[in-house]
């Protein structure tokens, strides 16, 4: 291959490189609860799309009227993900956010300082834990949702876009009796075709390790092992790859003639 040609090539492999690295807005479901541990007082999330750099995420355990707001009382954490992109499937661990060494496995986390809410731990009974975009007290998209009571009792999710088994877990829904300290996802985390194939199985309570005897999970490390795909093009790196081959055709075709 000649020099023009090689650049040609190399552009066009670049063209999809940028294409498949480029992380879209997050959209309700694209990072979703993985683990939750009242005892560590900590939680896990997983990326379902990538994250772009420095997005940054609210997490409160106040809860939610249905309508309008949070209450308060409790607590306000952000979590800003970094200068790269987070890939999908990551694993993302949160860790002892009622400490001043509070923790992310990715990013920064950090205490959100909001008027009367200044308990940073999570209970082990009639807790809801919400994740979303906006601001602290103004969201603008919800992106998940977990509760070890009731989101009818212990904070909604009406007028969030979330539903019940897909992006807001209930982790006592198969034990309605329980006060889980701890739930962590031990389905499968490979074999899917594409990651929105694992949002159901994330969101199946039936999948999940779950505590109903209020046993000490203070030292439990959750599962961070990530979630993998079978790499399929989408339509728009076909349309990439083909521009860049045309223009490899069209410039040998010239040097021809």
């Amino acid at each position: 291959m000649n020099k023009s040609l090689a650049l040609l090539a190399s552009a066009a492999v670049a063209a999809l490189a940028s294409h498949t690295a480029t992380a879209a807005g997050l959209d309700t479901g694209d990072l979703v609860f993985s683990a939750f541990n009242a005892d560590e007082d900590g939680w896990a999330m997983v990326a379902f799309a990538d994250i772009a750099p420095n997005t940054t995420v609210y997490f409160t355990d106040n809860e939610w009227n249905g309508s309008t707001g949070f209450n308060t009382g409790e607590s306000y954490h952000r979590w800003v993900s970094g200068a790269d992109t987070v890939a999908a499937g990551t694993v993302i661990r949160f860790s002892k956010i009622d400490t001043t060494s509070l923790s992310s496995s990715v990013g920064t986390l950090s205490r959100q300082a909001v008027s009367g809410s200044t308990n940073y731990g999570l209970a082990a009974s009639n807790e809801t834990l919400y994740a979303y975009l906006g601001s602290a007290t103004a969201p603008t998209t919800f992106l998940s949702a977990i509760t070890n009571g009731s989101f009818a009792v212990d904070g909604s999710i009406a007028g969030t876009g979330l539903t019940e088994g897909l992006n807001a877990i209930r982790l006592n829904k198969n034990t309605p009796s329980a006060t889980p300290d701890f739930g962590q996802y031990d389905g499968a985390r490979s074999g899917q075709p594409n990651f929105a194939a694992y949002k159901a199985l994330v969101g199946d309570v039936a999948n999940w390790t779950v505590d109903t005897t209020n046993g000490n999970y203070a030292a439990t490390v959750p599962n961070t092992t990530a979630f993998t795909v079978t790499a399929v093009p989408e339509p728009q790196t076909y349309a990439l790859m083909l521009s860049g081959l045309l223009a490899i055709g069209f410039v040998a075709r010239r040097r021809k003639g």
